[in-house]
């Protein structure tokens, strides 16, 4: 499963995991409005390296 992911999925998962605990620490900070913002990254983030991995799947097919 792991053999299959390449550098640019282990950093657009990263910049996901990094931008959801951002979001937490503004959260506890007091700081909601901008917790919620940057929280509505994470999904952004993952439905692009979604994307990007259907482009790819296509040019191999």
């Amino acid at each position: 499963m792991f053999k299959k992911l390449t550098v640019a999925d282990f950093l657009l998962m990263s910049a996901a995991l990094l931008s959801l605990i951002f979001s937490e620490i503004l959260w506890f900070k007091g700081e909601r409005e901008s917790a919620v913002f940057v929280g509505l990254w994470v999904p952004s983030i993952i439905g692009f390296g979604i994307y990007l991995k259907l482009i790819n799947a296509k040019k191999y097919d």
